[in-house]
């Protein structure tokens, strides 16, 4: 119990070696015998302030009066005195001499009149802040007369310290003591420690040491006189050497003579009490302590005069001392903020006074709050953080924008509001290439697949504008899973004709990560139906396109014809992937010159196919392996088109090739059968053969024709189909080709002279093998009869 006392009274600890903090250098200035040291604590490294006391005798009475301001420090708290954080006492023997040292660690300050130097304010911002300090102090000598009943007895600037964000801080507590007015009993000194405040801060009556006049005057008679001392010595530039250096007043401000003149009173009853000097002088009345008084009590004021105060904000910081403003007004404006007590207007304050920081003091000071920000549910404070971020975006680590911002970035893609579904589109142009493949392959590329056919024609677009910045961070299965669909089956087909030429645009700009068979085949067809496009910008993008991809393959030509096969098969003009502007915005867009390292992700090393399904039909193609690279010996029209791999991305179940998007869609060219040049039919084959060997009796074979190629075509049609464009029959001296001369007209048919002789056995009239009714047709060739046999099944 005696030990808990005396830590109480003395402090805590048993030396310096035993505080948890380290005493670094003094400061050149300290008030009375104190010595004031910079320090940090030994934990974490955060700055405190350590102020030492030394005495020879354990009876010293510096050193009663240092335990006496240990005390009063430890118990009173106040905005506006200093935060008292831990004191001990140590002991040190000096041969036959004991020497005592007390300490006080605090919240780091510096002395006033130190700061005051370092800032070298002057004309209309140093009165400003000269205003904002004295109306501190002014408030804290009030707090101590008024509502404690207790007298500091020592005001003066060498009183008044500092803090890291320039508020202004009452200390030196040794002689403050308890006003006992109301004891007339009472004959003995008031303030024990009096005798060390010195001769020219004492009032009349204090030098006198007439006590029954102090304790027949207010309480604030004898502080109220130091106020007055504080003012000269702060306007003056001059520590006070004599109380007759008071009458000069040409350095006081106008606005504030009356009261300082009041405040030094020659009869303490009328000195003026620093409650009253806080409310009624006009001095205090400027922009800076109306702002700062505003901010400090921003919870009690209502949502209207929130927006205006900080609509008008960013205007009025710059007309205020730029190092107040970074150093207290950033902090308590990051405060409100975060805790939800400002208005979504304060942002823009925050970003432009964020911006007057280094890079260092901007990822410390504003960051963290720009981070917790994006958990805000209201919207008002997600359309700043999103309209702004360009002016932040760049400062985001990528661990941070992955794992904290995106998230919650994210929810906007699926907003009601268009325009908060816009700017979080727009956002995503510096968010992405910080994000990881992951994110970009699993999250973003759904929301944009989803955007890509938004109601908005002006989201869809700014979609497609986005694809094409951001894919050089995509990886390269992720580019040739998306890009292509993205653009061509989707952005090409838009009824929106910026969309259209966005996509060409896109295409364009991404040119270099296709190769030659997926430029020849998917993008060109594309892109050539568009040259004869109803809007006149279109059409010009889409020539500029097809020029461009046009050279490409030239190239590729070109290098197959020398022997050169290295990257013949991959685009060879680089598109430079310069940034698309926004097509329905004005927000600027920064350049981006570095290009994320792509990672190939796990499954893309593996063949990666997809089964297209089509409603009208149950036909499944069979899966077939991406093509990265053709070679230079392979003829491009037997390349089989690369077909889309399974994903969840939103691209990858869309159609790849030409055909293919045409038959999703049933466009009405699902029954037509493509042309196959380079591998002939088996009929066809039949027939060429037959023109390099003598006429023989052939033995009937089944061929493979497909139902399509053996439709029935009628002797008229085969005059409108070809009876313009027949050779004559070749003259032969060999032996005649055995014609069959039956009831039909043969002469005009053009495979009459190549046909080969009719089979020996006699084939069954259709309408008895196939039910098709008894309509009589016109006999034909051979060939074509063992056609009909083998699509029968015969």
């Amino acid at each position: 119990m005696l030990k808990f006392l005396k830590g109480v009274v003395a402090g805590s600890g048993s030396g310096p070696n035993n505080l948890p903090y380290n005493i670094g250098d003094p400061y050149s200035s300290a008030w009375g015998s104190w010595t004031h040291h910079r320090g940090t604590s030994k934990d974490d490294g955060t700055p405190v302030s350590i102020f030492s006391l030394s005495g020879s005798n354990a009876n010293d009475g510096h050193l009663a009066a240092g335990r006496n301001g240990v005390k009063r420090l430890r118990t009173v708290r106040h905005p506006n005195i200093l935060s008292f954080l831990h004191s001990t006492e140590a002991e040190t023997f000096d041969g036959s001499a004991t020497k005592v040292t007390i300490y006080i660690v605090t919240e780091p300050v510096m002395p006033l009149s130190e700061k005051i130097k370092e800032l070298g304010l002057e004309g209309t911002q140093r009165d400003e802040y000269y205003a904002w300090g004295l109306h501190r102090i002014a408030k804290a000598v009030s707090f101590l007369n008024n509502d404690c009943k207790l007298v500091h007895g020592n005001v003066s600037l060498a009183s008044v310290v500092v803090t890291q964000t320039l508020d202004w801080k009452l200390h030196a507590f040794d002689v403050l003591s308890e006003f006992d007015g109301n004891n007339e009993a009472s004959t003995g000194p008031m303030l024990q420690y009096e005798w060390l405040v010195g001769s020219q801060y004492k009032p009349t009556e204090l030098l006198k040491s007439d006590w029954a006049t102090i304790r027949k005057s207010p309480p604030w008679a004898i502080d109220s006189w130091g106020l007055g001392c504080l003012i000269y010595e702060l306007f003056s530039g001059m520590k006070l050497s004599k109380t007759e250096e008071l009458r000069n007043t040409a350095s006081i401000p106008k606005s504030l003579l009356p009261d300082y003149q009041r405040l030094l009173s020659s009869m303490p009853s009328r000195r003026l009490n620093s409650s009253k000097l806080v409310e009624n002088s006009e001095y205090f009345q400027n922009k800076l302590v109306d702002t700062i008084h505003f901010m400090e009590i921003l919870n009690l004021k209502d949502s209207v005069e929130k927006d205006t105060f900080f609509r008008k904000l960013p205007n009025l910081a710059e007309q205020l001392p730029r190092q107040i403003v970074l150093k207290k007004l950033l902090p308590l404006l990051a405060s409100s903020l975060e805790f939800g007590s400002a208005a979504a207007p304060a942002l823009t304050a925050l970003l432009k006074m964020g911006s007057w920081l280094s890079s260092e003091e901007f990822s410390t000071k504003v960051l963290p709050t720009i981070v917790k920000l994006f958990a805000s549910n209201d919207r008002a404070i997600r359309v700043g953080l999103l309209q702004h971020i360009d002016q932040y975006g760049e400062s985001l680590s990528a661990q941070v924008v992955d794992e904290q911002v995106y998230s919650h970035v994210a929810t906007g893609f699926s907003d009601t509001s268009a325009f908060l579904r816009e700017l979080t589109l727009k956002s995503m142009l510096v968010l992405a290439p910080k994000l990881s493949q992951r994110t970009i392959s699993g999250s973003l590329l759904k929301y944009l697949s989803k955007l890509q056919v938004d109601e908005e024609p002006a989201i869809r677009t700014n979609t497609t504008i986005l694809l094409g910045n951001i894919a050089s961070y995509l990886n390269e299965g992720t580019r040739k899973r998306v890009l292509i669909n993205a653009f061509t089956v989707r952005a090409l087909r838009d009824t929106f004709s910026p969309g259209r030429g966005a996509g060409v645009m896109a295409l364009c700009a991404t040119s270099s990560y296709y190769d030659v068979t997926e430029i020849a085949t998917r993008i060109l067809p594309n892109i050539v139906v568009l040259t004869i496009d109803p809007d006149s910008d279109v059409r010009s993008k889409a020539f500029q396109a097809v020029d461009q991809f046009l050279q490409i393959v030239k190239q590729y030509h070109d290098k197959t014809n020398s022997g050169d096969t290295t990257g013949a098969a991959s685009g060879g003009i680089p598109s430079g992937n310069a940034l698309l502007g926004w097509a329905m915005s004005s927000l600027t867009l920064k350049s981006k010159t570095s290009e994320q390292t792509s990672v190939a992700s796990a499954n893309s090393s593996a063949p990666l196919t997809s089964v297209i399904s089509h409603a009208s039909s149950a036909v499944t193609d069979s899966p077939t392996t991406i093509s990265v690279r053709v070679s230079s010996s392979d003829d491009i029209a037997n390349q089989p088109a690369p077909v889309s791999p399974t994903s969840t991305d939103g691209w990858g179940e869309l159609d790849n090739g030409l055909h293919e998007g045409h038959e999703s869609e049933k466009d009405g060219w699902d029954d037509i059968e493509p042309l196959e040049e380079p591998k002939p039919s088996p009929s066809l084959a039949n027939i060429q053969a037959a023109q390099k060997r003598p006429v023989s009796q052939p033995k009937p074979q089944v061929s493979n024709l497909r139902p399509k190629n053996t439709a029935k075509i009628t002797k008229n049609e085969d005059d409108d189909l070809w009876g313009s464009i027949a050779a004559p029959a070749p003259r032969l001296t060999s032996k005649p080709l055995n014609m069959k001369t039956s009831g039909t007209d043969d002469d005009d048919d053009p495979w009459a002279a190549i046909a080969a002789p009719a089979p020996t056995t006699r084939a069954k009239p259709l309408s008895a093998g196939r039910g098709r009714g008894a309509k009589p047709t016109a006999s034909k060739l051979g060939a074509q009869r063992i056609n009909r046999t083998s699509s029968s099944g015969m």
